[in-house]
């Protein structure tokens, strides 16, 4: 198979001043090799490699093989070093044998490359694709933009007023299934109150696209009650099978108040018809004060929604508090939990609530301690990354990489650390030609995972 992901034994301080561009591979040696000889190998790599390449790799660059591409040519290398570049040989402290072992050991982990797609942006937040390949980027300070299959970044005009603030601003892009007949475009972002400014709460609108201008602007949603706090808006968007829009919002940082009482839109899962009107099977349409685009209660800040390919099943991410983080399976008129149980605790190390189960409520999927702090997660459709078919795909803004999570009968058998060290990973989206779409903040970005057989 012929390499296009480059290895130079450089230092890592060499490789960053020659100033080649970053695209790195990062998956787990640990959880592909198995062998005796590769656990060797990967202890090894550790102790000899990690601390100039990185303990996954990281420091490995796309660019031509410099030194060698066999595994011959790099145990000359790992045996010999290379003074220029400030590597000694290792043929004093290795045996051939675990030179050629380390030499595989490194091969078999180069299956990935990234390429830098989107750059100069702050914190995107929303990605949708385009028909006709153009990307839609949403970000966080209000700015909504179309990336082109030119490699152009054009603004788009037309947006309403944004309380950009904390947590808020614009947030999720949400294309109509049918979007290549009607041409819809679903909008989340964090509303002014009416009567206070300093007030607020997560808004959808529905437009359309004309050149780069929204025309045809119908609000279909307005989340109550507008309030002070910046933080915990949610809020991500998701249509399932039927046709129905669901979003997230999240308790708006009160958690005694709105997240275990259905009269307002806070700490909730929503279903709503296209247009915004409540679908009559709704859980709580007939229940007296309570809001009936209410699907699922309960929840802290969900910044994760995504529809299984196969079951049609809508899951859910949300950030805990100190620990806590969930994977969540929603179904309809179910309660969560928060804040009456939690995995984690109080921000200030103080418990939160004794109870991690209690009858009526429902338990997690799987639960993160410590907090991975969870943003964008979407399914894996389309066979490009073989092996991977179906996997879910969360971002970690806490520790900087991409999750990807096996799922076998609505169980969690297998999490992957990929893009270790990537940055805050604040959105993933799967393009319709099946590849890896990774959005990153600080600096802003847009990066694309490709397998190295394409």
């Amino acid at each position: 198979m012929k390499r296009i992901i480059s290895i130079t034994f450089a230092t890592s301080l060499i490789i960053a001043a020659i100033g080649f561009s970053v695209m790195n591979s990062f998956s787990n040696p640990e959880t592909l090799l198995n062998s005796k000889e590769n656990k060797e190998a990967s202890e090894n790599y550790k102790n000899y490699c990690a601390g100039c390449h990185g303990n996954n790799l990281e420091e490995f660059v796309d660019r031509k093989w410099v030194y060698g591409s066999s595994a011959d040519q790099i145990g000359q290398i790992i045996t010999k070093g290379i003074e220029s570049e400030g590597m000694p040989g290792f043929g004093s402290s290795m045996s051939l044998d675990e030179v050629k072992a380390l030499s595989e050991y490194i091969l078999a982990d180069v299956k990935y490359k990234i390429e830098k797609v989107v750059t100069g942006l702050e914190i995107p937040w929303g990605l949708e694709f385009l028909a006709n390949g153009d990307l839609l980027i949403a970000e966080r300070n209000g700015t909504l933009s179309r990336f082109t299959t030119e490699k152009k970044l054009l603004k788009i005009e037309g947006l309403p007023d944004i309380r950009v603030k904390g947590q808020g601003g614009l947030m999720d892009l949400k294309l109509h299934p049918d979007y290549a007949k009607n041409g819809f475009i679903y909008i989340a972002y964090s509303y002014f109150g009416e009567n206070d400014k300093n007030t607020g709460n997560t808004a959808i609108i529905r437009a359309k696209l004309k050149g780069n201008l929204l025309t045809n602007i119908t609000p279909i949603y307005k989340g109550t009650p507008a309030v002070s706090a910046s933080h915990h808006y949610g809020c991500k968007m998701e249509f399932d099978r039927n046709g129905y829009l669901y979003f997230s919002i999240g308790d708006r940082g009160n958690h005694d108040m709105f997240p275990q009482t259905l009269n307002n839109s806070n700490g909730k899962i929503h279903r709503i018809k296209d247009d915004g009107t409540i679908p009559a099977d709704n859980p709580f349409v007939n229940t007296v004060g309570a809001e009936p685009s209410v699907y699922s209660y309960g929840h802290r800040n969900p910044q994760g929604l995504a529809m299984h390919p196969v079951t049609g099943e809508i899951w859910e991410s949300e950030h805990g508090p100190r620990g806590g983080d969930e994977i969540n399976l929603i179904k309809p008129g179910k309660n969560y939990g928060w804040p009456v149980i939690s995995f984690g605790i109080n921000y200030n190390g103080t418990i939160l609530t004794p109870d991690t189960a209690k009858t009526g409520m429902e338990q997690p999927i799987t639960y993160y301690i410590p907090s991975i702090a969870p943003c964008g997660m979407t399914f894996l459709t389309g066979n490009k990354y073989k092996g991977w078919e179906n996997s879910l795909l969360i971002g970690s803004l806490r520790f900087e990489y991409l999750e990807r999570c096996v799922i076998e009968n609505n169980k969690v058998v297998k999490h992957e650390r990929l893009l270790e060290g990537i940055g805050r990973v604040r959105n993933v989206k799967v393009s319709p030609d099946g590849f890896i779409y990774v959005g990153v903040e600080n600096p802003g970005r847009i990066l694309k995972l490709i397998p190295v057989n394409e």
